[in-house]
C-alpha cells in the first residue's frame, strides 16, 4: 500500500492533470493538503466527477452511491483518508 506522502503526491498530480490546472499555472506543489479544494481551486460537481474517475483508474477503487459526499472532496487530506480506507478494505 502506498504511504501517505506517495498517496497525496499522486492524488495532487491526478487532480492537476484531470482538471487541466497546469493551464492555469497550478502545479501539484501549489495545492496545500488542508486547503478547501472547492474554494481554492473552484472545484464544481463536474470536477468532482473527474476526480472520482481519476481515483478509480489510479487505485482500482469504486465509489458506492452513499460515498458521494462533498466532505470526501473538501481537501487532499480528506481524499487521502478516503482512498486509504478503500484500499484497506480492498486488501
Amino acid at each position: 500500500m502506498p504511504d501517505e506522502k506517495t498517496l497525496d503526491a499522486a492524488i495532487k498530480e491526478m487532480i492537476v492533470e484531470r482538471l487541466f490546472l497546469s493551464q492555469k499555472g497550478v502545479s501539484p506543489k501549489d495545492i496545500p493538503n488542508d486547503a478547501n479544494l472547492m474554494k481554492t481551486l473552484e472545484i464544481d460537481s463536474v470536477s468532482v466527477l473527474e476526480i472520482v474517475v481519476g481515483l478509480e483508474e489510479l487505485y482500482g477503487i469504486s465509489f458506492e452511491d452513499e460515498e458521494f459526499k462533498i466532505e470526501v472532496f473538501e481537501s487532499v487530506n480528506t481524499i487521502v483518508d478516503f482512498v486509504r480506507k478503500k484500499l484497506d478494505k480492498k486488501g
